[in-house]
């Protein structure tokens, strides 16, 4: 059955924003090799480096898109790079020829993440001041980099496991703490992040190239910023359990590890003037505005008037739903915004607060809770379709990237006896899309910039 055209538009806007944000693609445009200069230039910022100053080149990473960006400094450095090893979400890899690629998990921290992220360090240790060492991050670095913390506490033994680390990454996605929040209590139980690579590769020169998947772009905060100075303390990673009263869930050797610190018994992570940081250039090559500007000039191409919200939509995704659907009814109904026909953009990563024992993800959350608004006032929803989608292609621990919420969609559901309601209550969004052909599936994507939600308002015909 051929789409209907704005399902159908919404998926070639949708990728025209992916593919802005091609990880493979903005490195072969913005970084060359000029026989020994190393060259740099991304967004306005410039740097070049005389690979002649260096005997060795280490390439290391993580994340759900290093393995195109470990691709393109293949095309780019061939032979020169000496060793590399990148860690990738399963199934999320692409044949490389020098760099060494392991599998592991996410959005839940496995033991091939473990062995991955101490290889990893042990790589950044063997590198001294004539080593390069180049490093890939994208989102999902943090769950694909668990290296449990370990050390001594002056005089306590500080030991945790991967079996700590999964639970407290369970905890923290089911309380509906946000990125950032979850990544400070990482940061701070990790051996890995904060900062800390970026510790273990110093004294070596250090070039970062990190692809956001984080509101507002904080490299502190991408895959918990394992080379970029960390502006939380232990301080704030316990203020963070206390705010959602998860302090009782959070294994007792962890919470015990937060303590110590507080109290100066274990380092804080990477803080601004520690000498690694001179020796370190991080580069950003993607963002979700990027993303945005791309799909809005797609919609231009075809027809619509283009508004955009913002790129930093958080909060509870059933609420942002709502927020949503009330700016799209207006625009309806008076051109608010623009008049018709409007395709409405804007970007975020919002949250779920789990309830049920559904599936699902945070866009398809959105989207079924923004199909309920639809089924209160059918009335006002006459040309109105929505689409909400992970740019990584995988929303939560699910294979679709998001959902479309429409009249005719709730015509589906309908014919299909489904309650909207039900399904929210259950966080069961995906097997409720799933029942009417409403889930949006693009495959893994190679990149990961945050979500993209998009609304058109009226046709282009």
């Amino acid at each position: 059955m051929t789409a209907p055209e704005p399902h159908h538009h919404l998926d070639t806007i949708f990728k025209a924003g992916l593919s802005r944000v091609d990880p493979f693609q903005m490195i072969m445009d913005h970084v060359h090799l000029t026989g020994n200069l190393l060259e740099v230039d991304l967004e306005g910022n410039k740097h070049a480096i005389d690979l002649s100053g260096y005997t060795r080149v280490f390439i290391i990473g993580a994340g759900k898109a290093t393995a195109p960006m470990a691709l393109a400094f293949e095309k780019i450095l061939g032979d020169r790079i000496t060793q590399g090893l990148i860690v990738v979400k399963y199934k999320h890899t692409t044949p490389l020829g020098r760099i060494e690629v392991l599998e592991a998990g996410h959005p839940e921290p496995d033991k091939n993440g473990v062995t991955g992220a101490a290889r990893i360090m042990e790589l950044a240790k063997k590198a001294d001041a004539k080593t390069l060492v180049i490093t890939l991050i994208s989102g999902g670095g943090s769950a694909l980099l668990p290296l449990p913390l370990c050390c001594d506490a002056k005089g306590e033994t500080v030991a945790l496991t991967l079996a700590h680390k999964q639970k407290i990454t369970r905890t923290l996605l089911e309380c509906g703490a946000d990125i950032t929040e979850i990544n400070c209590i990482r940061k701070h139980l990790s051996g890995i992040k904060g900062g800390r690579l970026l510790q273990q590769i110093f004294p070596a020169a250090n070039l970062s190239f990190i692809l956001s998947d984080v509101v507002g772009d904080d490299l502190s905060s991408i895959a918990s910023g394992p080379t970029a100075p960390d502006p939380t303390t232990f301080d704030d990673a316990l203020a963070i359990l206390d705010k959602y009263t998860i302090r009782a869930d959070i294994p007792g050797p962890a919470l015990r590890a937060l303590k110590l610190g507080t109290r100066g018994k274990i380092p804080e992570t990477l803080q601004q003037g520690d000498p690694a940081l001179g020796q370190s250039n991080n580069f950003l090559i993607g963002t979700n505005q990027l993303a945005m500007e791309a799909a809005g000039a797609k919609a231009r191409s075809l027809g619509y008037n283009v508004v955009f919200l913002t790129s930093r939509i958080t909060g509870e995704a059933k609420q942002v739903a709502k927020f949503l659907s009330g700016i799209a009814i207006d625009t309806a109904l008076s051109g608010m915004l623009a008049q018709k026909p409007v395709c409405i953009i804007s970007g975020g990563e919002p949250v779920v607060t789990l309830q049920g024992n559904g599936k699902g993800g945070r866009n398809q959350e959105m989207a079924l809770a923004f199909l309920e608004e639809i089924r209160r006032r059918p009335d006002l929803f006459d040309d109105i379709t929505f689409l909400a989608a992970s740019t990584d292609g995988n929303d939560g621990p699910t294979d679709a990237a998001g959902a479309f919420a429409s009249l005719e969609i709730l015509y589906r559901a309908a014919a299909a006896g489904l309650s909207i309601n039900a399904y929210l209550k259950n966080n069961d969004s995906y097997h409720f899309f799933e029942a009417i052909n409403g889930l949006y599936k693009t495959g893994p994507t190679n990149t990961n910039v945050c979500d993209l939600h998009m609304i058109l308002v009226g046709n282009t015909a």
